[in-house]
């Protein structure tokens, strides 16, 4: 079990704080797994500095894909981007 921190924009953490948001999209530049420990710490942009706030979360589940595994066109992808769906 590793431990990953990351920053996280306010408008997202607020949305975790508050329990509607249920999931984290983020570029595969790192490794994780389920049950690592991930730690979202909250980021002003402006004034570009951390607020002090942070989430821990346990990881329940990793998805990972490349463009080029992907049901859609690259195209249609580039165009309209994506979108995760939750369920509850």
């Amino acid at each position: 079990m590793a431990t990953i921190t990351k920053k996280i924009q306010p408008i997202f953490f607020e949305a975790i704080l508050s329990g509607k948001k249920k999931y984290e999209l983020r570029l595969n530049d790192f490794e994780i797994a389920e049950g690592d420990i991930l730690v979202l710490e909250e980021w002003d942009g402006e004034p570009r500095k951390f607020t002090g706030r942070k989430i821990e979360k346990i990881v329940s589940y990793v998805g990972k894909f490349k463009v080029d595994e992907l049901f859609w066109p690259e195209s249609e992808v580039r165009d309209k981007g994506l979108q995760i769906i939750s369920f509850t």
